[in-house]
């Protein structure tokens, strides 16, 4: 079978999108540096796949220990990179280990490979910056990154499409993903950080189970109808599916260029006060909180207009809010 290096592939989306490649007839073997993840979550892919996952710990800003792995592993057939930190308000915080990570990692992925492999980034919505208009489309132009996390996805975009095609350079798929949520179905795998969550849904489920005093709503008064940030809430799942979509494009060698980008989304937008009230109606659950100043790196709206992935990948998302927030309130449970 097609085997594809998952980069990553412990982490929340890299697990869940294994899952995709294995039930579409791929071979994922993962490397990972377990800084955000744990070793028992190989265990739970394999329970799900039905196989086992051949996986390596491995960093990527080791550069040798990842030119050995390229030696060694001869008959890998695409890459789907998610390895990278990912916390919007930690990267304001700590914006050089952001910079050294993810552009590191990248470089050395990049120059280790080999030089025909495509390749999948994952990218975020966050490379739009600050934008006047919505829905976002891929044709935007950048507006400055309000992020140390948004500067390195906009960095690696720019990385990957001068390098794209260059040298016999493999082809490139950049996914730009809005906000991924949920679990699989079986509540094997889900969002699982290592201490307190940065993001809003674990931090969420977390507080409904006791293990958190409250959730706090980072500020109640931008210019949205509920005065909270509006996001695109999209499963964790769908998201998955999505890199397989691409993969195959570039495997089936259907891309019209050595770089190509799609957004991943929903195309709606969720406030966070909706997001509260729908987890509420999905599970009967009550959710505490409190509002707190703004964060520093949050934009105020950003959602996807999701046409060119449907048109050109022939994907689209699936999965409602509702059904993601139960299957994150299952998973949680499971903890």
């Amino acid at each position: 079978m097609t085997k594809i290096l998952v980069t990553g592939g412990l982490g929340y989306i890299g697990s869940h999108t294994c899952v995709a490649l294995s039930q579409s007839g791929y071979t994922p073997v993962v490397i990972d540096n377990l800084s955000n993840t744990d070793i028992r979550i190989k265990a739970r892919i394999e329970s799900i796949i039905g196989q086992p996952l051949a996986f390596q710990k491995i960093d990527l800003c080791d550069s040798a220990a990842l030119s050995t792995y390229f030696e060694q592993e001869k008959d890998l057939q695409g890459i789907i990179h998610f390895a990278a930190l990912k916390a919007v308000g930690e990267s304001v915080d700590k914006p050089l280990l952001y910079f050294q990570n993810n552009i590191e990692g990248l470089i050395n992925l990049l120059t280790s490979k080999s030089p025909s492999l495509p390749i999948i980034f994952s990218s975020s919505c966050t490379v739009y910056g600050e934008s006047a208009q919505q829905p976002l489309q891929e044709d935007f132009p950048f507006q400055k990154a309000v992020s140390p996390y948004g500067s390195t996805k906009q960095m690696g975009e720019e990385i990957l499409q001068f390098s794209a095609g260059k040298n016999n350079q493999g082809s490139v798929i950049a996914l730009r993903y809005f906000n991924p949520i949920g679990a699989h179905s079986s509540a094997q795998i889900g969002e699982l950080p290592k201490g307190i969550p940065q993001n809003l849904v674990p931090f969420l489920t977390q507080t409904v189970a006791g293990k958190r005093d409250k959730l706090s709503v980072f500020g109640h008064q931008y210019p949205t109808p509920d005065g909270t940030c509006i996001r695109d809430y999209i499963h964790v799942m769908d998201l998955a599916e999505a890199h397989v979509s691409a993969l195959e494009r570039l495997l089936n060698k259907k891309n019209k260029s050595p770089f190509e980008v799609f957004n991943i989304g929903t195309g709606k937008g969720c406030s966070v006060l909706e997001l509260i009230h729908s987890f509420e109606k999905a599970t009967g659950e009550k959710v505490p909180y409190t509002f707190a100043p703004p964060r520093p790196g949050d934009v105020t709206i950003a959602y996807a207009d999701t046409t060119h992935a449907q048109k050109v990948l022939g994907w689209s998302a699936k999965r409602s809010i509702e059904e993601a927030l139960s299957s994150a309130w299952n998973w949680e449970k499971q903890q």
